[in-house]
């Protein structure tokens, strides 16, 4: 029979109760939070009716995931929304490039606008690569500081294997032929609705090119190079777009530049969306729950193992995921649990760490190093894994085999204080009660004797000076 292990947390109902408070406040928070911290323009006044409009500043810096998106289709949402719009909504732009999904949302959030968007890569010696492109390209205004690029967009898994020159790898397959083909109708059909080079748009998708600011503009990729932001703003003044119905002519030259850099949800689902966050989130969770299943008791294992899972999920659904990846992983993990409670003289450990391995590193399908869990990371809660299974799963064995504290088991082997009678039936005092006896052998009062076992409410006696097996001589 199992025994239930007491969790030493698990007495603790104040802690758990806060705990549980504090994790519903935290849903409840990411739930209702409004979006980026930025103050919606007052109605002017007859003094102020001639200023112009606010421009709304926007930053992307980094690659482009799930949380980018999140935050600029949120913002840009969010100020088509209100009563006094922005005449022009900024992105400066610094990436090496992102998740496709994530940039088609960003993108079709971009044409679906109905305030003009510019795109400015900024500032001097960033990059506007891959994604970032593609990005350049749907803007209604593309821009870009001195001393920046934009290029290579070319789906990274096209490219050719192992560094090796193209035409020294093998042809394309039939899926890789249907990626490229698709990237470049995308780029071509943003090139088009914006009036811009088309042709280079496809070279850098089919052989990576790229192009600094000056050449940009040269080959009528983007439309304005300029020093920062202001002078973009003055450079803009009087421009006309025509959005649906609407005409709209910008006012920038002195017009405010509010800000709307990412608020502190947006940087926290940034930072759980990172697919190393994101993987030690999962496990941390597992964890937390396999240990409070070993400990029965509602503790703080469980508490935070569920509040980690829960968060790891939410980051995994946003992320390109691999599904045999994240059967390998909890493949790898079963084996450990099975090494630690069957003898297997290390097989099915050394199957859980091969699995353990193979899960986490294909766990994340994508080739981009910024979406890719890291080596060291994944080494990292290998050995942990390995060690935690190894120490607390024997601890917890070592445990299931002590002696029990409570029940007719714990009775056995306990010592009772002899009242009268015997040989034959008589009277105990045992645990501070008075309980039947029986002895086949001569006890008198005051002997201590021990119980050997227990017949319904029946104590089996034998005297403690007699060891058990010389009992029946």
């Amino acid at each position: 029979m199992f025994r239930r292990l007491q969790h030493p947390l698990a007495s603790s109902q104040g802690l758990n109760c806060y705990l549980a408070r504090l994790l519903g406040l935290l849903l409840a928070v990411l739930l209702i939070l409004p979006g980026p911290s930025y103050s919606e323009p007052q109605p002017q006044s007859q003094s102020q009716s001639q200023s112009p409009a606010p421009v709304l500043r926007l930053e992307v810096s980094g690659a482009i995931g799930p949380g980018v998106s999140d935050y600029l289709t949120r913002t840009m949402a969010r100020a088509a929304e209100q009563t006094e719009r922005p005449q022009l909504l900024l992105i400066t732009l610094d990436t090496p490039g992102g998740l496709v999904s994530s940039l088609r949302d960003i993108n079709q959030a971009i044409l679906a606008s109905p305030i003009p968007v510019a795109c400015f890569v900024y500032p001097e010696g960033a990059r506007a690569a891959s994604a970032g492109t593609y990005m350049l390209y749907a803007c209604h205004v593309a821009a870009m500081a001195p001393a920046t690029s934009l290029g290579a967009a070319t789906p990274v898994q096209l490219g050719p294997p192992g560094g090796q020159d193209q035409k020294e790898s093998s042809e394309p397959s039939d899926m890789e032929r249907k990626i490229l083909n698709d990237a470049i109708a995308y780029i071509r059909t943003l090139a088009q609705l914006r009036g811009r080079n088309a042709d280079w748009g496809e070279k850098a998708v089919r052989e990576a090119a790229t192009a600094t600011a000056s050449e940009a503009l040269e080959l009528g990729v983007i439309d304005l190079v300029a020093a920062n932001p202001r002078a973009l703003l003055d450079a803009l003044d009087g421009r006309k777009f025509t959005l649906g119905a609407e005409v709209h002519t910008l006012n920038t030259r002195g017009a405010p530049l509010v800000d709307a850099s990412p608020d502190w949800r947006a940087k926290f689902i940034n930072t759980i969306t990172n697919p190393n966050v994101a993987y030690v989130l999962m496990l941390l969770g597992v964890y937390g729950l396999l240990l409070e299943f070993y400990s029965p008791g509602f503790g703080v294992s469980g508490v935070v193992g569920a509040i980690c899972l829960l968060l790891a999920m939410f980051a995994l659904q946003m992320l390109p995921v691999s599904y045999a990846g994240g059967a390998l992983l909890l493949l790898g993990i079963g084996l450990l649990v099975a090494e630690s409670l069957v003898p297997s003289f290390g097989i099915l450990g050394f199957g859980g760490i091969v699995a353990f391995v193979l899960g986490s590193i294909f766990l994340i399908d994508s080739e981009i190093d910024a979406f890719r869990i890291a080596w060291p990371v994944i080494l990292t809660f290998t050995l942990a894994s390995f060690i935690f299974f190894l120490v607390v799963l024997t601890f917890v064995l070592k445990n299931r085999r002590r002696a029990p504290v409570t029940g007719l088991e714990a009775m056995v082997g306990q010592q009772a204080l002899v009242l009268g009678g015997f040989p034959g039936e008589g009277e105990v005092m045992f645990m501070g009660e008075r309980w039947n006896g029986h002895s086949s052998v001569p006890l008198a009062p005051g002997d201590l004797v021990r119980v050997d076992g227990i017949e319904g409410l029946v104590l089996e006696l034998s005297p403690m000076n007699k060891p058990k097996g010389e009992q029946n001589e």
